[in-house]
């Protein structure tokens, strides 16, 4: 091990590099676009909230606590809806 720094041959392929990924926005992130958007809030049960558009076919459900992380569908489904409500 002498010259190697302390690291046995081979080991150093099997660790694992970090990764660059970012975290997910919050819901209050996406209901905070949405409503720079235009979209209005039209209330829902318990944690769920239906935000409509006149310019967008569907409301939107925002489901979870406002601090929770939000869901790829529901940043997939935000950006959407806001892309539909700009056309």
């Amino acid at each position: 091990m002498a010259g190697s720094g302390g690291e046995l041959p081979g080991v150093s392929s099997l660790r694992r590099q970090p990764r660059s990924v970012s975290m997910p926005p919050k819901i209050r992130e996406l209901i905070e676009d949405l409503q720079r958007a235009g979209f209005s809030d039209r209330g829902g049960r318990g944690s769920h909230r239906n935000f409509v558009h006149p310019k967008v076919r569907k409301p939107v459900t925002m489901s979870g606590a406002a601090g929770d992380d939000a869901k790829p569908y529901q940043v997939k489904a935000v950006a959407e809806a806001i892309k539909e409500s700009q056309s």
